[in-house]
């Protein structure tokens, strides 16, 4: 949604994390160099380095393998699509716009608040993975969606989407701007829906490159794209991470990182895109966002390429998700700090910094 060009939000915690979005974050030390203040809680210490050092760590059930299974069926189930009738998965359909359409190609699933997402959202595993990478308990979890991503042929044939130069790209990109002098602080993850395996394609990524960010940079020319890398993949091998059904995979926004095509016969790949971000509790208007989402199983307004389903939105489908004490400060319905209810979004709260105090703090 719109926010201030001005001001930052200050996280809800004593930890100096700024945000103008809920999305993307300023921070004094970036999270690659952080130094943790609090006991890790899921991850081990060689876990935590392999984060730090590579951009990425998998978490293993993190929910349990049945309740992934439960997902994929219900992402069948919302598509209309039926797992044995692969004919289903390639029925014509009008879209509303080239985004929708793209999306489609792509295999994601406009639903945001079923309670199986919530569910997933709200445990206690998925929740103290990321208080380990962020070191911060006052978190706030995106309101995302699902993939269900089958042989890409015919409709779905990535072929059908025209390539650009520059810029987003679906086997490697960034989703920071990288050539920015303080970039920003972004984590993203998938839980896995099923067992991946390389004919299915699915997540891969640049860890070698994030090792190396700096001193590749420092190689390039002044006009390189800073979305899209332009790599030796000898010298730096795209690899993909082995996640089983249940598996949490969370990656840096300085990891360059894509999703392959699936190449099987008759295979899917399928994940539920969950991340969690330090709290903004002072940005009333994102705050209010989120809540009336949740409530009125709303389209979320925080990312332009969420788009709903056109055929039959998911608020016609089902009520809202019921949420545990976690889950609710996760929302932003509950206050991390006073415990007390925000139905109306909490008070409003002058933000904490501007944009130029912050950059000049990182430098």
């Amino acid at each position: 949604m719109a926010t201030s060009d001005r001001y930052l939000h200050r996280a809800a915690s004593n930890i100096p994390y700024f945000s103008e979005d809920g999305d993307t974050y300023l921070a004094r030390t970036p999270l690659r160099d952080l130094r943790k203040t609090r006991p890790l809680r899921v991850l081990s210490e060689e876990q935590f380095s392999f984060w730090q050092s590579y951009g990425y760590v998998v978490v293993k059930e993190a929910i349990p393998a049945s309740a992934a299974r439960r997902l994929l069926d219900f992402a069948w189930e919302f598509q209309g699509l039926s797992p044995d009738r692969p004919e289903t998965w390639y029925e014509e359909r009008e879209f509303r716009s080239d985004l929708e359409r793209e999306l489609y190609i792509y295999g994601f699933v406009e639903a945001y608040h079923h309670q199986l997402i919530w569910d997933s959202r709200q445990t206690q595993r998925v929740y103290d993975a990321f208080v380990d990478v962020w070191d911060c308990e006052e978190l706030w979890v995106t309101l995302d969606r699902l993939n269900l991503n089958p042989p890409n042929i015919r409709n779905r044939d990535r072929a059908l989407i025209e390539r650009q130069e520059r810029g987003f790209d679906i086997e490697l990109h960034w989703d920071i701007d990288t050539s920015l002098g303080v970039p920003p602080q972004r984590v993203q993850g998938i839980i896995a829906l099923n067992d991946s395996a390389p004919e299915l394609g699915g997540f891969q990524c640049c860890p070698e490159l994030f090792r190396q960010f700096d001193r590749w940079k420092a190689r390039q020319p002044d006009d390189r794209d800073p979305i899209r890398p332009r790599i030796d993949r000898d010298e730096m091998p795209v690899v993909r991470p082995e996640l089983g059904a249940g598996d949490l995979l969370i990656w840096n926004g300085l990891l360059a990182h894509g999703v392959a095509a699936n190449t099987s016969g008759s295979g899917v790949r399928s994940v539920q895109y969950l991340s969690m971000m330090p709290a903004l509790e002072t940005h009333r208007a994102l705050r209010q966002s989120r809540i009336d989402s949740w409530r009125h199983l709303s389209t979320p307004e925080w990312n332009p390429t969420l788009v709903g389903d056109s055929r039959k939105h998911e608020s016609l489908r089902y009520g809202p998700a019921e949420l545990t004490e976690l889950g609710a400060k996760l929302l932003g319905l509950e206050s991390w700090l006073s415990g007390s209810r925000n139905s109306q979004g909490g008070d409003a709260v002058e933000p904490a910094a501007t944009r130029e105090e912050i950059c000049a703090a990182s430098a």
